[in-house]
């Protein structure tokens, strides 16, 4: 059975084929993280300043 992934921010869950192109998948302290569309609308100045989740 194939793993859900869902939005790391917001649980919200990607499609069964898998995240779309358009979420964004960042790695924080060594963990690969997936973020939906609007959470990666929200956050995309700490995500791209490499802030981790927790200060956001």
């Amino acid at each position: 059975m194939a793993e859900t992934i869902v939005c790391s921010h917001c649980g919200t869950p990607a499609p069964a084929e898998g995240p779309p192109p358009t979420w964004t998948y960042s790695v924080e302290n060594g963990t690969g993280r997936y973020y939906c569309d609007d959470c990666a609308r929200a956050n995309i100045r700490a995500i791209e300043g490499r802030l981790d989740a927790s200060w956001w």
